[in-house]
């Protein structure tokens, strides 16, 4: 028996910004800074948006969702990442995991994991179990140990059934 197993990788960065609100994995989190970006800055629904395009060489997040395009401003990340799901789904696979790691100094995410793995599981039509979310610090170096912003990075693993 064959299985058609594919692997995507996504990666994204954002800057820290003054008043806007921090949304990562689809949930709110309390800090006193939000990302900067055109959408709602959501780095980690960014980067598996990522990995699940890049699983199927479907190009990338800003091929399908432009930066310069004005229906995305100040978009809900969720659209996009329920977008790449329906085209991967459209070429007869689906989702089988997700790993994520998120470099942050601050704030810590680890009280939102549970809900962000809620959240996406519902968008993807997968079990939470099949969702791995981590975070990890800099060490106080670079953009991300100055707090200057946060980084993260996916792998999806998609399966034709």
């Amino acid at each position: 028996m064959i299985i058609d197993l594919r692997t995507g990788i996504g990666f994204d960065v954002h800057a820290f910004a003054e008043g806007r609100k921090l949304i990562l994995g689809g949930i709110e989190i309390k800090h006193d800074k939000g990302l900067a970006g055109h959408s709602d800055a959501d780095a980690l629904l960014h980067a598996v948006t990522d990995a699940l395009l890049g699983s199927l060489s479907l190009g990338d997040i800003g091929t399908h969702f432009p930066d310069d395009d004005p229906r995305y401003k100040n978009a809900d990340s969720t659209v996009f990442l329920k977008k790449a799901n329906e085209l991967v789904r459209n070429r007869g696979f689906y989702v089988n995991n997700i790993d994520v790691v998120v470099m942050l100094q601050q704030p810590k995410i680890s009280p939102y994991t549970q809900k962000m793995k809620e959240k996406i599981s519902k968008i993807l039509d997968i079990g939470a179990d099949r969702i791995s979310i981590k975070a990890t610090t800099t060490e106080k170096l670079g953009f991300v140990g100055r707090e200057e912003g946060i980084s993260v990075m996916a792998v999806a693993t998609v399966v034709r059934k």
